[in-house]
C-alpha cells in the first residue's frame, strides 16, 4: 500500500502512520534499526527504495528516504508512506524536502526515528565529503557510502581516509568480501608460506578492486601493485603464485595455484541490497575496512 501525502508536515505524516498501523495490521514490533537513506538522485529513488527492502528482509526496519526536489522556491515537504507488500519487511517513509527545508533534512527526519533503536545513514550516490559531520550522519552509529556511483570512484574511495570516523563504511568494501574470503581460503591451503608481493588488475574505475589492493597491502610486508585491466589478482609466495580471475562482466571465476589443477569458482558481481544486507549484520566499527582505506597509501600505483 503507497500513500501520498503533498505538501503536509512532520506531524501530519505521523498521525498518518499511527492510523496505518492500526487500520492496516502494520506494526513497528521486530523493527532492529532505522535505515536513513540520503539521495539528491529523484530518478534513482525506486532502485534505492527496492535495495532497501529486500535488505529489510534480514534486518526488519524502519526506512526513511530523504530526497531534495528543489533548493528554489517555498519550502514545502511532500510525503509518501508504504507498507505490505510495497515496503519488503519494513515500514517505508519518503520525505522530499523542497526550499530551505532541503537544507534542514536532519530536523525533519528526527520525528520518524524508532525509539531505543540505532540508526544508520546511508548515501547511495553522491556522499558528504566527511559523512560523521554530515547533519543526517550524526544521527547515526553507522555511516554507509558508495564510491562506485561517483563522478570520480578512484579519488572518491582515498579519500575515505581522511574523512573516517569509526563507524563509516563503503559498499564497494562488501562487493570485495567474496574476493576477500576465497584468497584467504587459498592461502590457508599448504604450502602454508607467507605472501611476498601481490598484483591486483581490474577497471580503474572500480574502488572495490582498489580496497582488495589496499587490504592485501595491509597484510602483507612486500609490494602490492594496482594496475588497470583484466580483473585478475595473482598472489606470490616463495614455491609459486595463487591467481584468481574473472571476466569483467563474468559469472564465474577461475583459482589457479601453483602444482595444483586449476578451479572454477561462482563469482558474480554482487547487488546493491546484497551488499546492503551484509553492512547492516553490523554495527561496531569495521577495523579491516579502515586498514585497508590505510593500506592504499602502501600500493604501488600503475
Amino acid at each position: 500500500m503507497i500513500i501520498d501525502i503533498p505538501a503536509t508536515t512532520t506531524g501530519a505524516v505521523n498521525k498518518k502512520l499511527v492510523e496505518v498501523r492500526e487500520t492496516g495490521g502494520a506494526v513497528t514490533l521486530g523493527r532492529v534499526l532505522t535505515l536513513v537513506v540520503s539521495t539528491d538522485d529523484d530518478d534513482n529513488a525506486e532502485a534505492v527504495i527496492d535495495a532497501a527492502n529486500e535488505a529489510s528482509r534480514e534486518h526488519p526496519c524502519r526506512v526513511i528516504v530523504v530526497t531534495r526536489g528543489g533548493r528554489v522556491g517555498d519550502s514545502r515537504l511532500d510525503a509518501q508512506i508504504r507498507v505490505g507488500g510495497d515496503a519488503g519487511a519494513s515500514e517505508v517513509v519518503v520525505l522530499r524536502l523542497y526550499g530551505e527545508l532541503a537544507d534542514h533534512s536532519d530536523s525533519v527526519v528526527v520525528p520518524f526515528l524508532l525509539p531505543d533503536t540505532p540508526v544508520v545513514a546511508w548515501w547511495p550516490d553522491t556522499p558528504p565529503a566527511i559523512p560523521a559531520r554530515d547533519p543526517l550522519g550524526q544521527l547515526a552509529i553507522r555511516r554507509i557510502t558508495d564510491a562506485t556511483g561517483t563522478a570520480d570512484p578512484a579519488a572518491t574511495i582515498r579519500s575515505r581516509l581522511q574523512a573516517y570516523t569509526a563507524g563509516d563504511t563503503d559498499l564497494a568494501w562488501a562487493r570485495a568480501t567474496p574476493w576477500r574470503a576465497l584468497l584467504t581460503s587459498a592461502v590457508d591451503q599448504p604450502p602454508h608460506e607467507s605472501l611476498v608481493s601481490a598484483t591486483v588488475s581490474g577497471l580503474s574505475a572500480e574502488p572495490a578492486v582498489d580496497l582488495i589492493a589496499g587490504w592485501l597491502a595491509s597484510r602483507i610486508d612486500g609490494p602490492v601493485r594496482r594496475r588497470g585491466g583484466e580483473l585478475r589478482i595473482d598472489l606470490q609466495r616463495e614455491s609459486g603464485t595463487i591467481t584468481l580471475s574473472r571476466p569483467q562482466t563474468g559469472k564465474t571465476a577461475t583459482l589457479s595455484r601453483t602444482g595444483a589443477p586449476d578451479a572454477l569458482v561462482s563469482l558474480a558481481r554482487r547487488e546493491t541490497r546484497d551488499c546492503l544486507a551484509e553492512e547492516l549484520r553490523r554495527l561496531d566499527p569495521d577495523e579491516i575496512y579502515h586498514a585497508a582505506l590505510a593500506g592504499l597509501e602502501r600500493v604501488i600505483w600503475e
